[in-house]
C-alpha cells in the first residue's frame, strides 16, 4: 500500500480527496471502503466490499447535541474496530455527491478528528467510482474483520460552541454558513429552535463547490470562490449548518485546498437551542422596505 502511493508521489495525511481512480488502485490493494449513502440507495447497487455507515452511529443521540461526535473515546474506538477500521490502513469514504448530504466529508472530518490519516472520500462519490470500474453486487457483503484503530482525538480541524463564542469577531476569523440561502435568511427546516444565522457568518452554501455531477471544482476556482468573499487562505475558518454534516464535508474540502478550517459540529441544532442573549442569530427579513 505504502509503495503504491509513493509510487503515485501522493500522500493522504495531506490529501482528503482522492480521484475514483485512485480510490480504485487503493481498494485493489486491501484499503478499507465505507459506503456512507443513505441507507435506503445503498440497496441500488451495493459496493463489494463496501461497509454501510452512517454518520448518526458515532454522533450523540439526545437533541440538541446530535450533530456532535460520542464524546466516550472507548465506545468510539469499539465502534470503529468492529467495522473494520484500522490504523495504517486507507480508508476510502464514498456517497451520493448529488442527492446527498455531504456524508462522506463528515466521515472523513470525523475519522481525521479522531486520529486517522489515511481517511479520504471520492470526488464525485458514488457514480464517479461505478464510472471507474468498480463493480455493484446484489447480494450483502461478508462482515468485516475487526480493526485495530485506537481514537486520538485531535482538535485541529473541530470547535465547541463556547470557543467559537469566545473568538466572534475576531479579525482573522471567518465563519461559514453551509445552508441553504432561506435557512441563512431565518428558515428552521431541521427542528432548529430559533431561525437565522451567526451574526456575521459568511454565507456559502457548501454545492456550490462542486458541479452538476458532484465533482469537485479545481483547487484553483475553490480558492477564488473565498477570496471573492474576502477570505484569504490565512484565514480562520469556522463553518457550521443544521447539525454539522454539510459543515464537515466543507470543512474537508476547505482543509484539502489548503485552508486553516474547523467544524462546529453543533452548529444551528446546540447554538439555536442556547440562550438568545448569549448565543444571537441575525435574520434576514423578506420584503423589507
Amino acid at each position: 500500500m505504502s509503495n503504491l502511493l509513493c509510487n503515485l508521489g501522493y500522500n493522504l495525511a495531506d490529501n482528503w480527496i482522492v480521484s475514483a481512480d485512485l480510490a480504485k488502485q487503493l481498494l485493489e490493494q486491501g484499503a478499507t471502503l465505507l459506503d456512507a449513502r443513505q441507507p435506503i440507495l445503498k440497496w441500488f447497487g451495493r459496493l463489494p466490499p463496501a461497509i454501510p455507515v452512517t454518520w448518526q452511529e458515532f454522533s450523540q443521540s439526545h437533541f440538541p447535541h446530535k450533530g456532535k461526535i460520542i464524546e466516550n473515546n472507548t465506545l468510539l474506538t469499539q465502534k470503529l474496530q468492529a467495522i473494520g477500521i484500522c490504523q495504517d490502513k486507507p480508508v476510502i469514504v464514498v456517497a451520493d455527491s448529488v442527492k446527498g448530504w455531504g456524508e462522506d466529508g463528515r466521515i472523513v472530518w470525523m475519522l481525521r478528528t479522531l486520529g486517522h490519516e489515511k481517511a479520504v472520500f471520492v470526488d464525485g462519490g458514488y457514480c464517479a467510482l461505478i464510472k471507474a470500474g468498480i463493480d455493484r453486487v446484489k447480494s450483502a457483503n461478508n462482515p468485516p474483520k475487526t480493526g485495530d484503530f485506537i481514537v486520538s482525538r485531535r482538535s485541529n480541524w473541530e470547535i465547541e460552541q463556547d470557543e467559537l463564542k469566545a473568538i466572534l469577531g475576531n479579525a482573522n476569523l471567518a465563519v461559514i454558513d453551509a445552508r441553504t440561502p432561506p435557512e441563512y435568511a431565518g428558515k428552521t427546516p431541521y427542528g432548529e429552535k430559533r431561525g437565522g444565522h451567526i451574526p456575521g457568518a459568511i454565507h456559502l452554501y457548501y454545492k456550490q463547490l462542486m458541479d452538476t455531477q458532484g465533482q469537485l471544482l479545481a483547487r484553483g476556482e475553490i480558492v477564488a470562490i473565498l477570496q471573492q468573499k474576502g477570505v484569504s487562505q490565512s484565514t480562520q475558518l469556522v463553518s457550521y449548518c443544521s447539525g454539522g454534516i454539510r459543515s464537515a464535508w466543507l470543512t474537508s474540502v476547505l482543509t484539502n485546498a489548503g485552508f486553516n478550517a474547523k467544524n462546529y459540529a453543533g452548529s444551528m441544532w446546540e447554538w439555536s437551542a442556547s440562550p438568545a442573549d448569549s448565543y444571537p442569530l441575525s435574520v434576514i427579513l423578506s420584503g423589507a422596505g
